[in-house]
């Protein structure tokens, strides 16, 4: 879809279960997938907000769009982040409030994918390493560009409520809402990929 409006689009396989790496290694690739491009729209989602503003500290990115993600604070450790925002105490009372039970992936991530699309990535499913929720986000300060935030209304594992609330506190915006789980671009691709146009420049 993005592509076919004239964009390039690169989606970059951070090592997440590499108990070597963390957000300097995962920072590192992303600047390389960059590599000289102009005029770049940085998307990221979920744990991958932590990587952003380090990536928009060393690459002259023009907007920042966070997709069900993690906003952090200079400094800050992904482990951390969900007792400084009160992450479990949202999720926990959206869980009771809609009905369903504790952690699970099915429960949690895959409640609105569509099932051929969950099995093709069960492949590619990996275990998060401990070294990507302990290692320090060391930037100095959100970018002065545009930044969105966009939550799905339907996200149990980061529930909108949360979103909002961060996305006001952390950055100084509010957040946009579409249809859609935690996996929003899967759910949800040609809202979210219309939502990024209206955001990216023309080729």
């Amino acid at each position: 879809m993005l592509v076919e409006a004239g964009h390039e689009t690169i989606a970059v396989d951070l090592p997440g279960d590499d108990e070597t790496a963390g957000l300097p290694r995962y920072t590192d690739l992303v600047v390389d997938a960059i590599g000289a491009r102009s005029d770049v729209v940085l998307v990221a989602g979920s744990l991958g907000g932590f990587t952003a503003p380090l990536v928009c500290e060393r690459v002259a990115v023009c907007e920042l769009v966070l997709i069900n993600a993690m906003i952090p604070e200079p400094g800050e450790t992904a482990r951390d982040w969900w007792a400084h925002t009160g992450a479990p105490e949202v999720q926990a009372e959206a869980a009771r409030d809609g009905g369903y039970g504790p952690f699970d992936l099915a429960t949690y991530f895959l409640h609105d994918v569509d099932a051929e699309i969950a099995a093709e990535g069960e492949s590619y499913q990996r275990v998060e390493a401990d070294i990507a929720f302990e290692s320090v986000c060391d930037f100095t300060a959100w970018p002065a560009i545009g930044v969105r935030v966009l939550a799905g209304a339907d996200d149990r594992f980061f529930p909108v409520s949360l979103q909002r609330r961060v996305a006001r506190d952390r950055l100084g915006v509010n957040a946009d809402v579409l249809p859609g789980g935690h996996l929003l671009p899967l759910v949800q691709p040609q809202l979210v990929a219309d939502y990024l146009l209206q955001t990216t420049r023309a080729p």
